[in-house]
């Protein structure tokens, strides 16, 4: 499509009639254009000769770009995306951020003050948002009344436009072509863009200047703005995001380029690579046997373990002998000592949660397609607590009944890498770390469990849940943790002769089957696809609770295979049974009571400023106390003491402080 100025035309019919601008239907824009020649050229001599300039391009050529608009008295550049993208508000707020950052560091570099033309009126910046442009146009326009459209391939770098490398570029002279094109641009600028501000290219970041991010902007003067995630393009997605994964897996075992970063590649290196790549995947093959791979395919209806698929039909008998076994189980620790019935409740709360644990990350994947919350589907879970409280044997048991092994890494191993790289290796079945100390918990777990881009960054379909125990008290877990994890604190246990002659967990270990959870599957998956739509809703219901509906399928077993009536631990839950702020402040809320009932003069009931004030006599439990209390509380902490609103605190405790006389001023 080249032309020279004195040919105007490239159209057989009014352009009216031949392109609409209307996008419904699945009708593209087809410009139907003549060849007239092809030039050799400079982009020197592409581009020279006019003042004015309106581009559509990607932002990788900044350099370029900066060196180009010296050219210009007059221009304007609307930034596109040349990737496959999901366009959520994450992506998109990232990419506006990326581009304003390199526009920042590469104008500093070429000494060009972009700032000062942009407030000038010479130069307006933008970045495509609604729909991030694939196109690369540049529309010229000169004094003298010459227009030019330049098309093509090639984004304003000067890679593309040096001849180094291969583009498809072609132009267009006239005013017809000019119109039409300035049409397509305009559209783009008004619809889906945002302006990058003086303010936004001086400031803009991530953390406290996060507002003048270009989409933000919009916002505050448009008051309200649509995001539309485009969900037809998962399978894309997932092509580009394969393609980076392999490339990433093949980077270490291929042959090394020189210094100038040139690769001679020979018969002999690619059978080196090949050696290489095989051996590779030998160990990779070694280490996913090691580690079990439990595929929970919603979409098939189907579960494969260790490439295996389960029969998710099992025998009546077997469904009852495998509750039969875990409700002995759980009724063995009516043995222990200490709140006995406490203990079946917060363990049944943590085994519902342990088997939802496969269809998480499917959960949390679409959660994040559709900006909704991912809180409500937890991958980290907590058992922490006195020792000989059986929780190894615990999450053994739940494991054994999933998979049918007991599968776990040792405390020393936990690391974030560790973790890291057992999530690219474990599918499904959750990853037990044993016997974590306090020590390791902060400095490995807990950055570890704050980063919610865990496994949805890679947008992982089956990756598997990490679930700690803990034999010493977790002191002080912050509220971004407990937010983020399912916590199971026990306070009963048995003595070292009681442990010794118990022989119930090593009974159940060695006979109980996967029967009851390949049931539990078969009708987990008959209403998994009916959650994940509820999760591309808009409405303001609130996010499906898959806890819910899992603790409902499991009474729904027990009742329908089990003999006699529910045990009480076995019963209905929901999200608030697990994060609801008497939930997550249940040790705070015994803390205060017990001292409350045995040691009045540890608290000051101060009438007159509506304060309850409590001696905790150590500052980490001040602490503790602090991190567990909801907001609404406003407490606060003076050395050892905790201070807290008085008329909040009554209703949250159950306790009448008020009602005292003692210490009311």
């Amino acid at each position: 499509m080249v032309s020279d100025s004195n040919n105007l035309s490239f159209f057989d019919t009014p352009v009216q009639e031949q392109i609409s601008l209307d996008h419904t239907g699945g009708k593209l824009d087809v410009v139907r254009a003549e060849f007239l020649a092809a030039e050799t050229l400079s982009w020197e001599e592409l581009f020279d000769g006019f003042n004015q300039m309106y581009a559509i391009t990607y932002s990788s050529g900044m350099d370029f770009i900066c060196k180009l608009l010296k050219k210009f008295d007059q221009a304007e550049i609307i930034f596109g995306f040349d990737e496959v993208i999901s366009y959520s508000l994450q992506e998109v707020m990232a990419y506006q951020l990326k581009t304003v950052e390199r526009l920042r560091e590469k104008a500093s570099k070429n000494k060009l003050n972009l700032m000062s033309r942009i407030d000038d009126g010479s130069l307006r910046l933008l970045v495509a948002r609604k729909q991030l442009s694939h196109e690369k146009i540049y529309l010229l326009k000169a004094d003298d009344g010459r227009r030019r459209v330049v098309m093509g391939s090639a984004n304003l770098s000067h890679s593309a436009f040096s001849g180094s490398q291969r583009e498809n570029i072609s132009y267009m002279d006239g005013d017809t072509a000019f119109d039409w094109y300035f049409g397509c641009f305009e559209e783009l600028r008004e619809s889906s863009s945002d302006d990058i501000t003086s303010k936004a290219l001086a400031i803009a970041d991530s953390d406290e200047n996060i507002e003048e991010i270009p989409v933000a902007q919009t916002v505050k003067l448009q008051k309200a703005l649509v995001i539309e995630p485009q969900t037809d393009l998962q399978e894309d997605i997932r092509f580009v995001l394969d393609v980076k994964s392999l490339a990433s897996k093949f980077s270490s075992f291929m042959p090394k380029a020189d210094k100038k970063g040139k690769l001679m590649l020979s018969p002999d290196k690619i059978k080196q690579t090949r050696r290489r790549l095989v051996q590779a995947n030998i160990q990779e093959k070694e280490l996913r046997n090691e580690y079990p791979q439990l595929i929970v395919d919603i979409e098939g209806q189907s579960v494969t373990l260790n490439d295996k698929k389960l029969d998710l039909h099992p025998e009546t008998k077997e469904i009852a002998k495998d509750i039969e076994l875990f409700l002995e189980y759980m009724n063995g620790y009516e043995k222990f000592h200490g709140d006995v019935s406490l203990m079946q409740r917060r363990y049944f709360e943590f085994a519902n949660w342990f088997f939802t644990t496969p269809f998480m990350a499917q959960m949390r994947n679409m959660a994040v397609l559709y900006n909704q919350n991912l809180l409500p589907y937890p991958v980290f879970g907590l058992v922490y607590g006195q020792s000989k409280a059986g929780k190894t044997s615990f999450l053994e048991t739940l494991l054994k009944m999933m998979i049918g092994q007991k599968t776990k890494i040792s405390a020393p191993d936990f690391t974030r890498t560790a973790i890291e790289g057992l999530k690219h290796t474990v599918q499904g079945a959750p990853i037990i770390v044993d016997d974590l100390t306090q020590a390791r918990f902060s400095q490995h777990a807990v950055e570890t469990i704050k980063n919610d881009d865990f496994g949805v960054s890679e947008r992982m379909l089956y990756y598997p849940a990490v679930v700690i125990s803990a034999n010493e008290d977790v002191k002080a877990v912050a509220p971004e943790v407990v937010r983020r994890t399912v916590i199971c604190r026990v306070q009963a246990g048995l003595t070292n002769t009681e442990l010794m002659k118990s022989s119930v967990v090593r009974r159940v270990q060695r006979n109980i089957g996967t029967a009851f959870y390949r049931e539990y599957l078969r009708r987990m998956l008959e209403v998994a696809p009916d959650m994940l739509e509820e999760l591309k809703s808009d409405e303001d219901a609130g996010a499906p609770d898959i806890l819910e509906v899992s603790s409902e399928i499991i009474c729904a077993i027990i009742r329908e295979y089990g003999e006699g009536s529910l045990s009480p631990f076995v019963r209905s839950l929901t999200l608030d049974d697990y994060f609801s702020e008497k939930v997550t402040g249940a040790h705070a809320i015994k803390v205060i009571q017990d001292a409350w009932k045995i040691n009045k003069k540890a608290f000051v009931v101060d009438k007159k400023f509506r304060q309850l004030r409590y001696n905790a006599g150590q500052t980490w439990e001040v602490d503790r106390i602090i991190k567990e209390l909801p907001e609404d509380l406003q407490a606060h902490k003076s050395r050892e003491w905790v201070i807290m609103d008085l008329d909040k605190a009554c209703d949250y405790f159950g306790v009448n402080f008020k009602k005292t006389r003692l210490f009311g001023r």
